[in-house]
């Protein structure tokens, strides 16, 4: 399809199909959408060969970079490379700037209600949201009422999951604002991209991504207690064992500071110190990396062993700053992502720019109804789940499947909620010796500091085996670059 633009085209482009499907790349066979010409035309001038050639270089750099994840339960134990496809996923100038502005205004959102689920609980007393779907649910933590974390901000780091339909509407997946992953691919990826296909840098100008660390520890010191001028940042990991280890460590160096594990930190004088070869030493923000309610045994589970005993003392004195603030998990429930518009048009009197996924309640004996009749046609999740774990993808099920789930929403109604099963939209990817279309989602971060910073771009991630939806590393997945376009005169990454 590409040798309508070359007539020395590799043959893995010719049989390609755009399918029935929103591909991103591709408006009809043989014509590229807009902001994807330049880089239909720069693949056009490489022979197949030479395009596998740098897939097989950029997985060796991966390798090299030591860019790789765990997976939870894995008998081997051995850690893997994510999956890398080398053809990039192009978003246009001006689709970028609404979707930053959408994400902007539901991080914004999103923030003010934590804030008042754990103060003055206004939402749920104007009957706006349930309040038993708050205070009954496991992610909302009594021990963070009356919390004021630094500047006001609860989620400092967001990655809010994006996906697009078959008519080219987007919308939001999900949101995650407890510890989100991801980032340290996005940075990899870039780099591998510009070692192997340098010259496809030369035919765009690309937004950059690397500024990502100076930001977050510019994010991060910003929540410094007593505005220290040098405070002391550290990255929380759980240890080696965490599927994510390997971003923990990353983002540390990158930014320069200590990574630590619960055991290296310890509360002394009121104040929460690391352990060095010379002394104690004071220790003025978290990066926690851990779950919430491993955070502190004192306070949440006296069974963690990843935490700090009296860390959340310390923390309610002013004299330490988590980001993210414990108890933002309430916010990223599966259950209240349902209520996110309302939580827009409640807080900011706003209609949301991005919309949500249409979602059904089970808890709801109507929606109920409705999604236990349509088992075949929907995806159905349950509201804590994560990593693709959990799922029922209708058109994908069996009989025996679909049963399973009838039991299950029957027994714990409030547990699950169901969606539409979305046709994603595809991208060109390398599948052996040709290119197939492969369904992608999005993850962006967001940094709220004294603004609130959208990383131009984010994790696209790939479902790689054929006709699946399932996205997640975990699962099978991999990932893409993901080059937002810059308006002319930007500058390149």
């Amino acid at each position: 399809m590409v040798n309508a633009l070359c007539q020395d085209a590799p043959a893995m482009f010719e049989a390609y199909e755009v399918g029935d499907f929103y591909d991103e790349m591709f408006l009809l066979p043989g014509v590229p959408r807009p902001e994807t010409a330049f880089l239909a035309r720069t693949l056009a001038t490489l022979r197949s060969e030479e395009v596998l050639r740098r897939q097989a270089a950029a997985e060796q750099l991966l390798l090299h970079l030591g860019i790789t994840f765990n997976v939870y339960g894995s008998s081997d134990g051995i850690e893997k490379i994510f999956p890398f496809d080398l053809i990039p996923r192009v978003v246009a100038a001006q689709e970028w700037a609404w979707i930053e502005a959408g994400l902007q205004q539901r991080i914004r959102a999103l923030n003010a209600f934590i804030a008042d689920v754990y103060g003055e609980q206004r939402i749920l007393k104007d009957g706006v949201i349930p309040p038993d779907l708050i205070l009954k649910n496991p992610s909302y933590l009594t021990a963070c009422r009356g919390l004021t974390p630094p500047q006001g901000v609860w989620c400092h780091i967001t990655g809010t999951d994006l996906v697009r339909d078959h008519n080219g509407q987007i919308y939001v997946l999900e949101d995650n604002l407890r510890c989100p992953s991801g980032v340290s691919y996005v940075l990899g990826n870039r780099s591998v991209m510009k070692y192997t296909l340098p010259q496809l840098f030369e035919a765009a100008t690309i937004r950059p991504v690397f500024t990502y660390p100076s930001k977050l520890l510019e994010t991060l010191q910003r929540l410094a207690p007593e505005h220290l001028l040098d405070p002391t940042v550290v990255v929380l990991t759980p240890g080696v064992a965490n599927a994510a280890y390997f971003e923990h460590s990353f983002l540390a160096q990158q930014m320069g500071v200590e990574l630590v594990e619960g055991r290296d930190l310890v509360v002394d004088d009121g104040f929460v110190k690391m352990r060095t070869t010379r002394g104690l030493k004071r220790v003025d923000v978290i990066y926690r990396r851990i779950d919430d309610t491993f955070l502190d045994p004192e306070t949440f589970r006296p069974d963690s062993l990843l935490g700090v005993p009296g860390l959340m003392k310390v923390y309610r004195a002013g004299r330490v700053a988590l980001a993210n603030a414990p108890g933002t998990g309430v916010a990223d429930d599966k259950a209240v992502y349902a209520y996110v518009p309302d939580i827009i048009r409640y807080y900011l009197a706003e209609a949301p720019i991005i919309p949500n996924v249409p979602t059904y309640l089970c808890r709801d004996p109507e929606a109920r109804a409705y999604v236990l009749d349509h088992l075949g046609e929907l995806v159905v999740k349950t509201t804590g789940g994560s990593g693709g774990y959990g799922m029922l993808v209708g058109p994908a099920s069996t009989a025996l499947e679909r049963d399973d789930f009838r039991g299950r929403i029957l027994a714990r109604p409030e547990d699950y909620i169901a969606q539409p099963a979305l046709r994603l939209s595809r991208v060109p990817t390398i599948v052996g010796d040709r290119l197939e279309g492969r369904h992608v989602d999005l993850r962006p971060y967001i940094l709220y500091g004294e603004e609130i910073f959208v990383l131009p771009g984010g994790l696209t991630r790939v479902a790689l085996r054929r006709g699946s939806l399932v996205v997640n590393s975990s699962q099978g997945g991999g990932s893409k670059d993901t080059w937002v376009l810059a308006e002319n005169g930007a500058t390149q990454s």
